[in-house]
This record gives C-alpha cells, sequence and structure tokens, in this order.
C-alpha cells in the first residue's frame, strides 16, 4: 500500500469533483416516483429458471422493478425506453476485480511513481469501462484502503459513473508471500510495503479487525503464493491453518464474508477446512476439495480469463513479466480451464468472476466463452454473473428483474443462450433505473 498524504488527499478529491461535473455521462436521472418503461423484444427476467420471453415491457419506478407487464406498455408522463429490437437481461455481476490497478509493461514503476490520488483516478476510468462493458456490481478483491473505499462511496453517493462496489481493500497476507512487495531497495520497500501482511493467529486477528474497521465490505485474505507478486516462493500453503482459522472467524463474528485466493490444492483444502465462504482462482482443486466445497456449501470463484491472460503474456518473446513471474504463469495459467472443467462436472456452486485488473478492464465478459470452454452451457455461464453472483455476494436486491428488486438490466443483439460472446458487446446498460449507455 502507498502512504497518504493528506495534500493527495485533497488534489484527489478536486480532480474527481471536476471529472464528475463534466462527464454528462448517464444518460437520464432517477426522481422520486418516475416511472420508466423498458420495452424488450426479449427478455430473461430470471436467469435462474432460463425463461425467455417475447414482447414485454419491465415497469421500472424510483430505481427499482415494479412489474413486468405482457405487450410493448406505454403510459402517459412515463419515460419508455425502445428495447424492441434486442435481448435484455440483468446487470452482470463480476465476483473478484481490481479496479484501480492494470497489468502491463510500466506496472513495477507504478508502484513508486504513483500516488494513491493517482489510482484513485485511474479506478474512476476502470470503473466507467467496467460499467460500460454491462456490469453494473462488482466485488473489489483488494487495493489501496483509501482509494477503493473513497471510489465505492463515490459510486453510491452518484458522484463518479461506475457499477455498484463491494470492496475489501488490502487483503491479509503472509510476510514473505503474496501480497508482499518484492524487487526494490529495503527504503522504498518500507515506504510501498502492505499494511496487512501478517505472522501468527493473534495478528491475523488483529489485522482483519482493523479492516473491517477501515471500512471494508468483506475481507479477502491469500491462502497461497501467486503468479504476479514477482517472488520466488511458488503458489503452494502460505498462511497457517491457525491463521487462516483466525482470520475467518474474526470476520464472521463481525458479519462480513471471507474470500480467499488460493491456488494450490493444500492452501484451497485448509481454507475450506477453516469455513471460507469463497475460494477465487482454485487452480488445483483435487477430490479432497470437492468434497469440502460441498461439505461447507463454499463458492468457487474461477477467474478463468485471468489464466488464460497470463499464460498468453508469458508465452511472448517480448513479455513485459519479470522471469519469475513468467515462471509462475506458465504453470499456473494453463491449468485453469481444466479447473473449471472440473469445477463444473462435479456440480460447485460457482459465481462468476475474472480478476480484472490483471486481464484489461472492459474485458470481463471474455470469461463467458471459457466457462462454456470449460463446459458450462452460455445460460448457466450466465446464471453465475446474475442470480450465482447476488447469492455468492449476499446481495438479495439484484440479480434477476422481479418485482422489488434494483432496476440494472442491460441489453444485446442477437441471444447470448445461444451465443455467449454477444455479452462481449453489450449496446445497453441502465443501473438503478437510470441510463449509462444507449445505442
Amino acid at each position: 500500500m502507498q502512504k497518504f498524504s493528506i495534500t493527495a488527499s485533497i488534489c484527489a478529491a478536486a480532480a474527481l469533483a471536476a471529472i464528475c461535473a463534466g462527464s454528462g455521462f448517464a444518460q437520464s436521472e432517477s426522481t422520486a416516483g418516475s416511472l420508466t418503461l423498458v420495452q424488450a423484444g426479449r427478455l430473461l427476467a430470471n436467469p435462474a429458471d432460463g425463461k425467455i420471453e417475447t414482447n414485454k415491457t419491465v415497469v421500472i419506478r424510483d430505481g427499482h422493478v415494479v412489474e413486468v407487464r405482457d405487450g410493448f406498455v406505454t403510459e402517459p408522463g412515463a419515460k419508455v425506453i425502445d428495447l424492441r429490437n434486442s435481448f435484455v437481461l440483468p446487470g452482470l455481476i463480476d465476483s473478484h476485480v481490481h479496479l484501480l490497478h492494470e497489468q502491463g509493461p510500466t506496472s513495477r514503476m507504478e508502484a513508486v511513481t504513483k500516488t494513491s490520488a493517482d489510482i484513485t483516478l485511474d479506478g474512476v476510468v476502470h470503473a466507467r469501462r467496467t460499467l460500460e462493458a454491462g456490469f453494473t456490481t462488482v466485488a473489489d478483491c483488494g487495493g489501496d484502503n483509501e482509494a477503493i473505499f473513497a471510489l465505492r462511496d463515490a459510486v453510491k453517493a452518484g458522484k463518479v459513473e461506475g457499477p455498484r462496489i463491494l470492496a475489501s481493500g488490502n487483503p491479509l497476507s503472509a510476510h514473505g508471500g503474496h501480497g508482499q512487495v518484492y524487487g526494490f531497495t529495503p527504503e522504498v520497500t518500507e515506504v510501498i510495503q502492505s499494511s496487512t501482511l501478517c505472522s501468527g493467529a493473534d495478528e491475523c486477528r488483529r489485522k482483519t479487525r482493523q479492516q473491517i474497521a477501515a471500512g471494508a465490505d468483506f475481507i479477502k485474505f491469500h491462502a497461497t503464493g501467486g503468479v504476479l507478486d514477482g517472488g520466488t516462493t511458488g503458489v503452494d500453503q502460505q498462511l497457517t491453518d491457525e491463521e487462516m482459522t483466525a482470520i475467518i472467524s474474526a470476520a464472521h463474528s463481525m458479519g462480513r464474508m471471507v474470500k480467499t485466493h488460493a491456488h494450490s490444492a493444500a492452501g484451497i483444502n485448509a481454507a475450506l477446512r477453516a469455513g471460507v465462504d469463497s475460494v477465487e482462482h482454485g487452480t488445483f482443486l483435487n477430490d479432497e476439495s470437492i468434497a469440502l466445497f460441498k461439505q461447507h456449501n463454499a463458492w468457487l470463484v474461477p477467474t478463468l480469463v485471468a489464466g488464460d491472460f497470463v499464460a498468453r503474456e508469458a508465452a511472448r518473446p517480448d513479455s513485459f513479466m519479470p522471469a519469475a513471474v513468467r515462471a509462475k504463469a506458465l504453470q499456473v495459467g494453463p491449468m485453469m480451464l481444466s479447473m473449471g472443467a472440473r469445477a463444473h462436472k462435479a456440480g460447485l456452486r460457482v459465481a462468476f468472476g475474472t480478476d480484472t485488473g490483471v486481464s484489461p478492464h472492459g474485458q470481463n465478459a471474455r470469461e463467458f466463452a471459457l466457462m462454456v470452454k470449460a463446459g458450462f452451457s452460455p445460460i448457466e455461464a450466465i446464471r453465475a454473473a446474475t442470480t450465482s453472483g447476488a447469492e455468492h455476494l449476499r446481495q438479495p436486491d439484484i440479480g434477476s428483474l422481479v418485482s422489488g428488486k434494483q432496476a440494472d438490466l442491460i441489453a444485446v443483439g442477437g441471444d447470448p443462450t445461444q451465443d455467449v460472446t454477444l455479452l462481449e458487446h453489450v449496446a445497453f446498460v441502465m443501473k438503478n433505473g437510470v441510463v449509462y449507455k444507449h445505442p
């Protein structure tokens, strides 16, 4: 985490205000009692049942769905949105993103040249790009506390255009493991080192409580090593069983769900035994992992597009990745698709997540095609990003277009239940009854 000065805070706030005042991005505003009628040629209101209806009107008032009526309805004084030639479905949910960053050739240098104000403004750009891609809700799974919480709150207040954000802030990590800063002088490392490294159950418990006090919506920890940290400590278990149990019990006692980054089977299984709610990546899951997922009713967030991206980038002769990162990317990346296939065959509970920030923002929907390649049907992949995503993130007011839910909806041409890649070309986006993108 980078040091955050009062001056940087003021600069970030001023820049955000200037951006928001001049953006003109939202195409309509919700007003008290306002009525909006969305005429849908084809409608997938509830992906849980997979029923596609034709010639329907979604009735929206005060940012919520009131009902779905037969036919193309109009009413005096109502705003009518003509999507009669489109396929309408709920806004998409990405359960694993990193809005503040995007991997690239300058990533390592940016760790010491960008302030918290800089990365907050990067997050503004990435948030807008994510929303325009059709993702109306995201879980941000790790980033500078001040920056990501400020971005989350600015979006919620309507100051910044972006998806609804749930944020963990800085993830908890073992000293010397994934999350540790590598490759800089000791003086530089001391300044930019994460504040949430921990050793021992008591320290990990304390850091968990501190993250909740700082504003975390959920807790994220690194059970195992990772690909992009630049270290040579591999991808096996790094936090101990006792440390994981301390983190999870502390979070649960304060009403927070817990996600864990985990690649190796040992780390996955230890986290599941400790009671983690969600495993992110899950690359080397085994038979014991599958049994534990089912025993604990836990979720898997596969992030297949991240594995695909790092494997392809590592194989390039001119790759921007350091040698240590390339070696891990070539080990982990190619395994993730087969992991997704195994998880699907076993019937695990899967929520859509991409780890975007590893791959470029706005390309989140590429995950759908990889899920289908792994054996998911298009409607199963869509459910993972709608109704299942809402259940996973414990957000009962999103994920479908039924009475009382938030009016989050998108539209595409064609039928994404037949060709899921159509979701890479979203033409219309509404969040909370406000239109942010239209043809």
